[in-house]
């Protein structure tokens, strides 16, 4: 079978639970497949390479470029075309299949990036319903890269981008699934977006910066970054706009967790607020 002329991406850290399936969905399809690992303190370096994958250590200095940035400039630079996938995501065979049909046509490829969408689960179960989440995974490296906002001052995020798209023109979007499932307990989830609040109400407190990351989001990302009552806005679009009660109890409980994320950020910004004042 003749492999995609795309390297993968695999940015880890203490991904044990779910690193060999990522692994695995993409070791015999792709030009190369590397796990661009942290410091884990499990057996994430392990199992990758039992599975075929390269394992490249990463450290970050603290500065820019962060983690994907890096593995865009240092990822066999010789391929072109890299595909990001998290260490619990996985390419639907119908997505691999639409890739071979455009990479592998013999025209020119106009896009330097595709926008794929995320097939999520949430406490064990794959959401049909409720938010559409697209990801801009998949990027020709010589026509893309990742903002460098003024926010490395910021908690939550550290290695990580934050929650922005990198910047490409034009970006077409697929139409099949990378599969976003997560083996980690639901706790962990609730973890990284504890974290994730730090960073986004941070932001609330320096709108200069706010504004240069919703240049960088999708447009209904940057619709949403301008709109009032967010938590309730979050719950009702998710829930009942797009119809998350048809998947049941994990659709409600996930709709209730993105609400009680973006009450997380509301307080914390006013919390800092109310420091800053006291302060003075």
């Amino acid at each position: 079978m003749t492999r995609l002329p795309i390297v993968v991406a695999i940015p880890t850290k203490n991904e044990a639970a779910n690193i060999t399936g990522a692994v695995r969905s993409v070791i015999e399809h792709f030009a190369a497949v590397v796990v661009v690992d942290s410091d884990s303190t499990d057996d994430t370096r392990a199992l990758a390479k039992a599975e075929g994958a390269e394992v490249v250590p990463y450290t970050w200095d603290g500065g820019y470029p962060k983690k994907k940035q890096w593995c865009l400039e240092h990822v066999h630079p010789e391929t072109d075309w890299l595909l990001f996938l998290d260490g619990d995501e996985t390419p639907s065979g119908e997505l691999i299949a639409e890739l071979r049909r455009i990479f592998h046509d013999g025209r020119p490829i106009r896009p330097a990036a595709f926008d794929i969408p995320l097939g999520y689960w949430f406490a064990g179960r794959r959401l049909r319903h409720g938010y559409t989440i697209v990801k801009r995974a998949l990027l020709d490296r010589t026509r893309a890269r990742f903002p460098e906002p003024d926010d490395l001052a910021a908690p939550g995020m550290g290695e990580q981008e934050g929650h922005y798209q990198p910047l490409a023109d034009p970006a077409y979007r697929l139409t099949a699934p990378i599969e976003h499932q997560d083996l980690d307990p639901v706790r962990t989830w609730f973890d990284r977006h504890n974290r994730y609040s730090d960073w986004e109400a941070w932001l609330e407190r320096h709108p200069d910066v706010r504004e240069q990351i919703r240049t960088a989001k999708t447009r209904q990302g940057q619709l949403f970054h301008r709109a009032p009552f967010k938590p309730l806005l979050s719950f009702g679009y998710s829930y009942v706009y797009r119809r998350g009660f048809l998947d049941g109890r994990a659709g409600f409980d996930y709709a209730l967790a993105m609400s009680f994320y973006r009450w997380q950020i509301g307080v914390k910004a006013r919390e800092a607020a109310a420091d800053e004042r006291s302060a003075d």
